[in-house]
């Protein structure tokens, strides 16, 4: 189980599982006693099951939607999960409203999810989740999952990456301010930021040279580093 093992190398106090189906991996988070554990499930006949095969662990298995889920813990958590694909993207966003207390994750994806996570600037996966994912954690594939691993094999393949909070966060005047410049951007990638982007700069700032660039070149330090020249935003309530 190498999920398993990848959680366990980071030595968290506390874990969250996000969609433990059948327990697969579940099983062996419970037998490990340093490990507060929670797990929130969807589907309440999973939670049935679970809760039947782990009677006296019945109140770590809470019937949950992660989209709308309270923070199951105080202080600093880990998060991992088989995530459901269709709102995996989603998770990576809500796991971004809870970053100070999101240490790391390991997280199975959809191949293509997972290649635009730890996708760098440059290249054609990288997008809105690669800069709005990296500014906060270091993402780092750790490895594909074949389809033939499944019963039924589905029709995706997979792979798992890691996510660890990043020591220096860039500075950035927001984190409102740079989620609108990154969505942006990339909204319109085929075009200069200087077309892109001519609501958020004066037309002094969109002289610079860098403004002639698409979004896909630009790193998150340099997304970062222009919430500062933007044109002062309306106050956000």
């Amino acid at each position: 189980m190498q999920i398993v093992e990848a959680v366990l190398l980071e030595h968290p106090h506390q874990l969250l599982e996000i969609g433990p189906g059948a327990g697969a991996i579940t099983k062996y988070f419970l037998k490990e006693n340093a490990i507060a554990f929670k797990a929130y499930e969807v589907d309440e006949e999973k939670i049935n099951y679970l809760t039947h095969l782990y009677p006296d662990k019945k109140e770590i298995f809470i019937l949950q939607d992660i989209l709308k889920a309270p923070v199951p813990f105080e202080g600093t958590f880990m998060v991992v999960g088989n995530f459901p694909y269709n709102i995996s993207t989603q998770i990576l966003f809500r796991i971004l409203e809870w970053k100070d207390q999101v240490s790391s994750v390991v997280g199975m994806f959809q191949k293509e999810v997972a290649d635009r996570v730890a996708a760098r600037e440059g290249s054609r996966t990288y997008g809105i989740t690669s800069v709005l994912v990296q500014a906060f954690y270091q993402a780092d594939s750790l490895f594909n999952v074949e389809a033939s691993a499944f019963d039924p094999p589905p029709k995706v393949r997979s792979a798992v990456i890691r996510l660890r909070r990043r020591a220096t966060i860039p500075d950035m005047t927001s984190r409102e301010d740079f989620f609108v410049l990154v969505k942006t951007a990339f909204q319109q990638r085929r075009k200069m930021l200087r077309n892109g982007l001519k609501s958020f700069f004066t037309q002094e700032i969109l002289k610079d040279p860098l403004f002639e660039k698409r979004a896909e070149q630009l790193t998150v330090n340099d997304f970062a580093a222009l919430t500062f020249r933007m044109n002062k935003q309306p106050a956000h309530h």
